[in-house]
């Protein structure tokens, strides 16, 4: 009586190899052996701080090693296109950044991957404000007297960035479309060069991730005029947000965020998702992210993948409107 149901079982399973269908991941107990975890910038930036933090506890929560993989070059979209053309199994992930999955694709006129297309988003993982601050030698002490000021003298302030291209450029620029100012762009070859020369009034103005620059701001050798995020920052309370300040267009913060090649199956990236989502409210992956400035996100891979496609129409706009192109 109980060889029959076997038999079908048995059976059933040959038809299926034979069509040459696999069986859900789920059932193949994902996962088997390790993941790497391909990080487009290399090692010591935000983006790999924020990478390894995640990986280790998500290691634990899936029951094997999660490596992270710095393959850097060409603003992340070295190490991007190499994900795009991994095997969609879960077993190569990446981190997607406002660089790699916002303005890389509104930049690059050849780039090797599609930021909308050539992967299966998992889960924002953490959000990290941006600031705008001056050097406490310029004659503004708010936003308001900064615009009146840069209005009276176009391009006679000048802005530091991490390059063309950069986060910080894709920033200063969108400013200065929305507050309707003329500044002048020095680009550096990274935000270390830019935030030295800002310290040393070379250039009056720098546009930043707030962890690099908050320790300059906090001893008053830079002064803070707005933060790009949802909310005040609590190290700078006094300091407005930038949609407070009625320039929303410039109010976003920086992110980095979890994905995989394009057709993941579903029930691997729902795991994914749900394993991520754990580690995010873990209290120690917490502690660790708010020092490094950062706010845990966890969202659903739809709202990711919405949040994506918006940041590159924005940056489509920003660059057509400033002309910036990059070979």
């Amino acid at each position: 009586m109980q060889r029959r149901p076997l038999l079908k079982v048995l059976a059933a399973a040959t038809a299926f190899a034979a069509a040459g269908l696999t069986l859900p991941a789920f059932a193949q107990g994902y996962p088997t052996k390790p993941i790497t975890l391909v990080v487009p910038f290399p090692a010591g930036g935000t983006t790999d701080i924020v990478a390894r933090i995640v990986a280790d506890k998500l290691g634990q929560q899936l029951g094997q090693a999660v490596v992270v993989d710095n393959r850097g070059g060409a603003g992340g979209s070295i190490g991007t296109g190499y994900l795009a053309k991994a095997a969609p199994d879960g077993y190569t992930l990446g981190i997607a950044t406002a660089s790699t999955h916002g303005i890389n694709p509104a930049v690059y006129p050849r780039l090797q991957y599609d930021a909308t297309k050539d992967f299966t988003t998992i889960t924002n993982l953490a959000s990290v404000p941006n600031v705008m601050s001056i050097h406490p030698g310029v004659k503004a002490t708010d936003m308001k007297s900064f615009i009146a000021l840069a209005k009276s003298e176009p391009n006679k302030l000048a802005y530091g960035s991490a390059g063309n291209g950069s986060v910080s450029h894709m920033m200063g620029e969108l400013f200065k479309m929305s507050s309707k100012t003329e500044l002048l762009h020095v680009p550096y070859k990274g935000v270390g060069p830019a935030l030295n020369d800002a310290l040393a009034g070379q250039v009056q103005i720098l546009f930043d991730n707030l962890p690099s620059s908050l320790p300059f701001i906090e001893s008053g050798k830079l002064r803070a005029l707005a933060v790009a995020a949802p909310k005040r920052v609590a190290a700078l309370p006094n300091v407005p947000t930038f949609a407070e300040l009625g320039l929303p267009e410039v109010n976003d913060a920086a992110w980095f965020g979890l994905i995989a090649p394009a057709k993941l199956p579903a029930d691997i990236q729902a795991k994914l998702n749900a394993a991520a989502i754990k580690v995010l409210a873990l209290p120690e992956v917490k502690a660790k992210l708010e020092k490094l400035g950062a706010t845990p996100v966890g969202d659903t891979p739809q709202h990711f993948a919405q949040q994506i496609a918006s940041e590159v129409a924005k940056n489509k706009k920003v660059a057509a409107a400033a002309k910036i192109s990059l070979d």
